[in-house]
């Protein structure tokens, strides 16, 4: 099994379409080399904002592969692989890895009878079919599942292939520390904090290890990661503080302002969302572009942001 590190900043990608809605292989390998350029510490494609549900089988393999080209080796590829059933996600979950997905994430959906012993098999059965490590999603905004943090530790401590958890149940702070307390001396899987860094700076002072988030600016959570690995807490307070509107702004439903944003880094060629998602607006992309340049007046949004 990998030995891959899960500290960090995983961006969590969003899909390119063209104006007509086919996926854009040649915008996603710009994003993928401009990630690596970055230096993050790997990237999430095919998760809920990268509008996974609205993609064939044939579209998910070309953008694994693409991803897994343009990276070169240079960062590890997690692909989202989760599904309804067991049987799919194990499947889905099994081919990511034969086109060189370094892990998957996976997340359990909502059944009629919640059933804590079935979301234990899920994981169980998805991670005896694969050699790769699992990214174990808790976002029950998006899946309506609560895992118990009970559960989520007997999860860690029966499956060594469950190598992070993605832990988005709010309110984050309080749970990481429940898992961090309940994990065993030997056994202590990473923490990975999401919810496009809405919570990022408290998130980090409870102990989360990094980031796996589609924020459009990596560079401002890399930003966050080494100032509070330093120790630096009044610089943690002050980089929070100055992009916490454009977190908010970013985090409003969907993912329109997200893929602008990209778009106007020079990554996308088009902000197309995928009907029945809804694009951005002109009033919207206004709000956006002044925002922007009140935060970043005179930059270069397509270079890298520098702190």
């Amino acid at each position: 099994m990998s030995d891959l590190d899960f500290t960090g900043v995983f961006p969590i990608l969003v899909t390119p379409f063209t104006d007509d809605e086919h996926i854009d292989l040649t915008s996603f390998e710009r994003v993928v080399d401009f990630m690596a350029q970055l230096g993050v510490d790997g990237v999430t494609i095919l998760g809920v904002l990268g509008e996974s549900n609205r993609l064939i089988d044939a579209e998910r393999e070309a953008l694994i592969q693409t991803a897994v080209a343009a990276s070169d080796g240079r960062i590890p590829i997690v692909v989202g692989t989760s599904h309804p059933g067991t049987h799919a996600t194990l499947r889905l979950s099994k081919r990511a890895e034969e086109l060189g997905a370094s892990a998957v994430m996976i997340t359990p959906s909502k059944e009629n009878v919640p059933n804590e012993a079935r979301i234990f098999e899920y994981f169980q059965k998805v991670a005896a079919g694969l050699t790769i490590p699992i990214v174990a999603q808790d976002h029950p905004a998006s899946t309506g599942v609560h895992m118990s943090s009970d559960l989520i530790l007997r999860l860690v401590e029966a499956i060594p292939q469950i190598a992070c958890i993605k832990q988005e149940a709010v309110p984050t702070p309080p749970k990481t520390r429940a898992l961090l307390a309940g994990f065993s001396p030997t056994r202590r899987p990473t923490i990975l904090t999401g919810l496009g860094a809405l919570y990022g700076r408290y998130d980090l002072e409870s102990g989360a290890d990094g980031f796996m988030t589609g924020f459009a600016f990596p560079e401002v959570l890399q930003a966050l990661v080494a100032a509070r690995n330093a120790g630096d807490d009044k610089r943690l307070g002050a980089l929070y503080e100055r992009f916490l509107p454009l977190i908010v702004f970013e985090q409003q439903p969907g993912v329109a302002v997200r893929k602008e944003i990209f778009r106007l880094r020079g990554l996308l060629q088009s902000n197309c969302v995928r009907h029945p998602g809804r694009g951005i607006d002109p009033q919207t992309a206004d709000h956006l572009q002044r925002l922007l340049n009140s935060l970043l007046p005179d930059v270069d949004l397509t270079t890298p942001l520098t702190f």
